[in-house]
């Protein structure tokens, strides 16, 4: 293949491997001969070379045990699991790499550190959950190559991809106050989540700006069972509540649905914006005004800052913040 493309097997190597800093016309002609002569690589006869797996884990961990499936459940179920898995693929299928899902509970940390040391993959891109979550310390500590999804809640020396999720908030009361809403509330996330302290900041800074003091706020954990369960709690405390900040779709659309059982229409009575623009927010009735959270692009850019590291452990430690956007729909 290296004489129909006219470079030297190093250049294929580099390019089939997924390897960076290749001349862009030299990358096109490989991918050409690739095509010409229905060349496929040899997986085993590559990792006997390399001594990579051509595998990356996405490692999801939480703070509990899940060996009745209860969380699996939620991972296909939450479009938010979704979006990172599509954004991740869009650029590992391009280099030829796997994807392995990894479910890891309160006690599989070490161990799952230890799979990872001894070559079960070549480096992870991982969704901590937990607050005082352990896994991005063990993984920086044993130099595996990994990358976070959202930033660790205390400083750990890991390359991590995140949302300015005050910001986002921040839109959020600004779209509310300007429709005129008086009596405004928040439903949260967990408040121990870094996403959620940073959601619930933003939201009580920009409120405390329009010269609201106080924001009467109930907690979810980002399902839409929470959101309804939360919903329900507001409007008892808050009959006269006519605006509300949702943390994210999935709770929102749960808000929703008690907010017309209750007989009250959005949003002439209550307008309701949620967090993310996932799937969930077309799904709403009416239509969710929501933060958009670029997951895919978010994911897509962890997927090469791993890559990068698994090719020059050297590198810097690197994040990357991404600036949300507000979409505006029918509920707010």
């Amino acid at each position: 293949m290296a004489r129909v493309a006219g470079v030297s097997r190093a250049t294929v190597s580099r390019v089939v491997n997924g390897i960076r800093n290749v001349d862009p016309q030299l990358h096109e002609l490989v991918w050409s001969a690739v095509e010409q002569t229905g060349y496929v690589p040899n997986r085993m006869a590559r990792s006997l070379v390399t001594r990579r797996t051509g595998t990356v884990a996405l490692v999801v961990s939480d703070s509990e045990t899940h060996d009745d499936d209860p969380f699996m459940s939620r991972f296909f179920a939450d479009p938010y699991f979704g979006r990172i898995v599509g954004g991740l693929m869009s650029v590992l299928r391009p280099a030829t790499a796997q994807l392995a899902l990894q479910m890891v509970g309160a006690d599989g940390h070490k161990r799952l550190v230890g799979d990872l040391r001894n070559g079960q993959a070549d480096g992870a891109v991982v969704l901590s959950l937990p607050a005082r979550d352990p896994l991005p310390g063990l993984l920086a500590e044993a130099g595996i190559p990994a990358v976070l999804i959202g930033r660790p809640p205390s400083p750990v020396p890991i390359s991590y991809v995140d949302l300015a999720n005050e910001t986002g908030a921040a839109l959020a009361a600004d779209r509310l106050v300007s429709r005129g809403c008086q009596r405004i509330g928040m439903i949260s996330g967990p408040a121990d989540v870094p996403a959620s302290q940073d959601r619930i900041t933003g939201f009580q800074r920009a409120m405390a700006r329009h010269g609201h003091a106080w924001v009467p706020t109930v907690s979810g954990n980002f399902t839409q069972e929470s959101g309804e369960q939360a919903m329900r709690a507001l409007l008892a405390s808050h009959p006269q509540l006519d605006g509300v900040f949702v943390a994210n779709d999935l709770m929102a659309l749960g808000a929703l649905l008690v907010l017309r059982d209750a007989g009250k229409q959005s949003p002439a009575d209550v307008a309701v914006v949620g967090f993310d623009d996932s799937s969930a927010a077309l799904a709403a009735r009416p239509a969710l005004t929501t933060v958009r959270h670029p997951l895919e692009d978010m994911a897509a850019e962890a997927a090469k800052l791993l890559l990068l590291r698994i090719e020059e452990p050297q590198s810097r430690i690197s994040s990357v913040i991404y600036e949300p956007s507000l979409v505006v729909r029918q509920s707010g």
